[in-house]
């Protein structure tokens, strides 16, 4: 059986964002806190946000060799964006998280930035979290990009 939440987000326009969140009971409650295993929509329109790196508006790295530091800026680098566009984080529809020699530990070290950053407004989204050997550029340890839906 499958367990329906929605979630019906005041837009910043007043109009409503309809999300449906679907968590099988068959597949693990263990990351739901954090993430959901669905999300289902109507939107009419969608953002495509790129991947979002620790860099600050002149191209200047933050956090060299620090999880937690550039995981600050990559989601604040994800706020501005979501701004830009006149979105809400709880428009987030997807989510996708790639770490550099991912290891167990920082998936909190990760989510506690986002949380620190989007507060009460973290969205529990579809996400993958992908660990990779290297992005881009050699001093990037995090990058995140974003689907997002519109009313």
């Amino acid at each position: 059986m499958t367990t329906f939440q929605e979630k019906i987000y005041k837009y910043g326009n007043g109009a409503y964002l309809p999300m449906k969140i679907v968590n099988p009971k068959i597949l693990t409650d263990k990351v739901t806190s954090v993430i959901s295993h669905v999300v289902v929509t109507t939107a009419s329109k969608l953002a495509f946000i790129s991947g979002q790196v620790s860099v600050d508006e002149s191209g200047a790295l933050i956090g060299s060799g620090d999880y937690y530091a550039q995981a600050i800026q990559v989601f604040t680098n994800l706020k501005y964006a979501l701004e830009a566009v006149q979105a809400d984080p709880l428009c987030i529809a997807k989510m996708n998280i790639f770490v550099v020699n991912h290891s167990p530990d920082l998936i909190s070290i990760i989510f506690e930035a986002g949380f620190h950053v989007f507060g009460p407004n973290w969205p529990k989204t579809a996400s993958t979290y992908i660990g990779v050997q290297a992005l881009a550029d050699p001093e990037w340890l995090i990058e995140i990009d974003a689907i997002v839906i519109f009313p």
